[in-house]
């Protein structure tokens, strides 16, 4: 059978029942409207994505993995209704364009234990598999472990990008895509999709996260981890809808990483048309580079717009070569912000995690604009108010 007719197999209800399946008969995937924006998601799977027969293999597991998250989640929360009365409204978040530092700074902060974070293996399985005791999720943390190694093997250009570590704190952008509202151009070229998301209320991206965190500290506390004292989040995507986040995380304050986009946009468009490798055989370097760079000066724009209608002390700027050059000038000022004493023992693990794992002084230039269909007068166009209003000086 070739990849097209399976992909038409591929049915909101198809994938619904997978689930149930798996779960041997949960039935309740929550309130939000993930089965409209599944629809909309396999239509623009099947119409553009040109998904390999692996790739579709691949696409059908992540989403049904993600159903069964839910499920699972869900009955969870019926059982244990303690768990969305634990309150998270006012988490540290690191907002900025990928590459400009935001992996660094997040990994630093992490180690102090008065953060709660997530580590890959808690965003890619965020609920406990069948079998697995809530005290010990090995089951988990192993398929993360095998995750992260294939995606090393398969594309290894992509740990040059973002240094996978299935133990370390990452991005929450894997727990946000359970709404099935989520950028999917990281995964696949599915402009329709991006169009019809764009028109859409994407406030059930956040009531899931912030549900997710919530079902996440729970198993933490079950764990006997200590108690943090409020979680710490990095994630690109929030530039597109940043007001959600400040409306569901009402007291969040959000850190803006800056850096020329000529260097971070060529690496980012490299990083998708990588990822876009996994699932289809002819992924294109220029509609990658058009869509990511498309997408991030919208995100740029609105995160600016937000700024400017929000009490300024909810914004911290921190520039890429300060986190680079000075990390620990940085932090002070990143502790100061969040308002909690940078005590000696967070400035010594903090100096001792920096000096195990700070990257290069250099800057990577191994990705042109024009690979990707891109120039500098594109730049220019797409983020002069931006330069003017955030970066020191201009290329």
């Amino acid at each position: 059978m070739n990849a097209q007719t399976k992909i038409e197999d591929l049915t909101v209800d198809t994938l619904l029942a997978s689930a149930i399946a798996r779960t041997h008969g949960l039935s309740h995937f929550g309130d939000d409207n993930y089965r409209e924006s599944l629809q909309a998601l396999l239509d623009a799977l099947a119409a553009e994505a040109r998904l390999s027969p692996s790739g579709l293999h691949l696409l059908e597991e992540r989403l049904v993995g993600q159903l069964v998250n839910r499920l699972v989640m869900e009955d969870y929360l019926r059982r244990y209704p303690e768990i969305t009365a634990i309150a998270i409204d006012d988490p540290l978040v690191i907002v900025g364009l990928p590459r400009t530092g935001t992996t660094m700074l997040q990994r630093t902060l992490a180690v102090d234990p008065r953060f709660y974070s997530a580590a890959w293996w808690e965003t890619r399985y965020p609920a406990p598999l069948q079998g697995e005791t809530l005290a010990e999720p090995a089951q988990r943390i192993a398929q993360a472990k095998a995750e992260v190694e294939l995606m090393a093997e398969v594309i290894p250009q992509i740990l040059a990008i973002h240094p996978l570590d299935a133990m370390l704190c990452d991005e929450e952008f894997m727990l946000m895509e359970h709404s099935f509202m989520c950028a999917m151009d990281a995964y696949v070229n599915v402009p329709s999709y991006t169009r019809w998301l764009d028109q859409q209320d994407q406030r059930p991206v956040y009531t899931q996260l912030k549900k997710m965190l919530q079902f996440l500290q729970w198993q933490k506390d079950q764990r006997g981890e200590p108690a943090g004292q409020r979680w710490l989040l990095k994630a690109p995507q929030h530039l597109h809808t940043l007001h959600l986040l400040l409306e569901v995380f009402p007291k969040a304050q959000v850190i803006l990483t800056h850096r020329e986009p000529a260097q971070t946009i060529p690496s980012m468009a490299s990083m998708a048309h990588t990822l876009w490798q996994m699932y289809s055989d002819h992924p294109d370097p220029k509609a990658a580079g058009a869509q990511w760079n498309t997408r991030m000066a919208r995100g740029i724009r609105h995160t600016l717009q937000v700024r400017d209608q929000q009490p300024a002390e909810r914004f911290l700027d921190i520039h890429f070569a300060d986190t680079v050059n000075q990390p620990m000038a940085v932090l002070e000022q990143v502790y100061a912000f969040a308002r909690l004493p940078f005590t000696d023992q967070a400035r010594a693990d903090a100096q001792a995690w920096l000096a195990q794992n700070s990257r290069e002084k250099r800057a990577s230039h191994d990705y042109s604009l024009e690979r990707f269909g891109l120039n500098e007068a594109q730049m220019t166009q797409d983020y002069s108010e931006y330069r003017a209003r955030h970066l020191r000086t201009h290329h």
